[in-house]
């Protein structure tokens, strides 16, 4: 257990813990109606009487706790509120049983409107940092994991895509079921549910992979996803065994502002599908090493998902015949250079936890540790870090100490530039 998260105060219960999600969901995308049902097996982290559970948008109307009927709750526009029938001691055991209903809808926030979101013909999910109470009640910490077994039910004509594995799928009267599990741990804000009239297909090239598109994007998505078996080939390479039990690649008939990862997934926009956003594509693949697999523990370490994951696609723009990584690095650098010096990497805040500057100065702050430690050196601390902490919570201060360990130096003023001091230091030169 820890406390509340800095940069998300009011999501999530630090009293306690859960274990695993099961949820029943049946969503109607033409009236928008969402009836759904939520089991969490959680675990006491303190001596409790009641518990916080985060729901936006939607309504419980019955809550169960360990089957008790006798179970009293009340409601406000973020929090379902849950008494439990009895006290109970730190470690305890117990199950909640949520049944809920409404009109789901994105919540609006310091980071725009996030979770679940209508689209022209389906729907999308896009939880980070705190959208997953839009669609099903939860425990909404990024250090809070559990496994998740989730069940959609939706309208002919539509396939819905849940986080997961694919364990299942049924029709009956019409409509559609597909069920998926996952055992590995997923975060609430990388669970997702994506709907659309899509047809699937294994990506050729690596069977691993299912693509989920509308047919009429066929041929766009084709050769737009052509280059991802060498693109898995090299983050496995470079990084270790693809961590997620699966890989799902979903394409809307919309435009989107940006793609989104979730665990095992990602989703593009029609607008994704051309040669100049292939970078999107490796840094949205290169999530599921991190962020997905070696996962925050708090917010405020956002750049050990998306400077990683920036540093990817300077890897994948070098193995493809683009710029080197060396290159990448120096035009970025000098574009930061004209930008305001007022951000602090390791802790940016809340407000800027998003910024661009955080992707890019956390991918110039690896590639200045490779020119400090040399490239045999780091590319043992980026595949140690990611193996050795594969499915785990990690924190900035726990990189810096591995990095130190992996090279036998003192990288104390190195990491001290780059991620506590907003200054922006100079490129080191690379070590011979």
């Amino acid at each position: 257990m820890s406390g509340h998260d800095s940069y998300a105060p009011e999501s999530g219960d630090p009293s306690f813990d859960v274990e695993a999600y099961d949820l029943t969901i049946d969503y109607r995308v033409r009236t928008n109606r969402l009836e759904g049902r939520a089991v969490i097996n959680a675990v006491a982290a303190t001596a409790i009487s009641a518990v916080s559970i985060d729901l936006v948008g939607l309504r419980a109307t019955k809550v169960r706790v360990d089957g008790d009927r006798r179970t009293r709750f009340s409601q406000g526009p973020r929090k379902l509120r849950v008494t439990l029938p009895h006290r109970l001691a730190a470690g305890e055991r117990f199950s909640i049983d949520v049944a809920y209903a409404g009109a789901p809808a994105p919540r609006r926030s310091r980071w725009g409107t996030i979770g679940w979101e209508e689209l022209e013909d389906g729907v999308l999910v896009a939880s980070q940092p705190t959208g997953a109470p839009t669609w099903f009640p939860c425990n909404d910490r990024p250090d809070d994991r559990a496994t998740m077994r989730i069940a959609v039910t939706t309208d002919a004509g539509y396939l819905p895509v849940p986080t997961g594995r694919p364990v299942g799928r049924t029709t009956a009267g019409g409509r559609t079921t597909v069920t998926a599990e996952t055992t590995v741990p997923v975060a609430t804000y990388l669970a997702a549910v994506h709907i659309g009239a899509y047809e699937e297909k294994p990506l050729r090239g690596d069977d691993r992979v299912r693509i989920f598109a509308p047919a009429t994007l066929r041929r766009e998505v084709a050769d737009a996803f052509a280059p991802v078996p060498a693109m898995l080939a090299l983050f496995e390479r470079t990084f270790g065994p693809y961590p997620q039990e699966d890989c799902a690649l979903v394409v809307t008939p919309d435009d989107l502002e940006i793609p989104l990862e979730s665990q095992g997934m990602a989703v593009f926009g029609a607008n994704h599908l051309v040669p100049e956003e292939q970078r999107l594509i490796a840094h949205e693949l290169s999530h599921q090493w991190f962020g997905n697999s070696v996962g925050l523990a708090r917010w405020s370490d956002i750049w050990l998902n998306e400077g990683f994951a920036c540093y990817a696609e300077w890897l994948w723009s070098e193995a493809s015949g683009g710029p080197s990584v060396a290159q990448k690095a120096a035009k970025h650098h000098a574009r930061l250079r004209d930008l305001p010096q007022d951000l602090v990497l390791g802790d940016p805040g809340p407000d800027l936890m998003f910024d661009d500057r955080v992707y890019k100065r956390g991918a110039l702050t690896l590639y200045a540790l490779r020119c400090t430690v040399g490239d045999d050196t780091f590319a043992q601390i980026l595949s140690g870090w990611v193996q050795s902490h594969r499915h785990e919570l990690v924190t900035g201060a726990e990189f810096r100490a591995f990095a130190a360990e992996v090279s036998g130096r003192d990288l104390g003023d190195l990491f001290a530039q780059w991620l506590d001091a907003p200054a922006l230091p100079g490129l080191p030169a690379p070590r011979r």
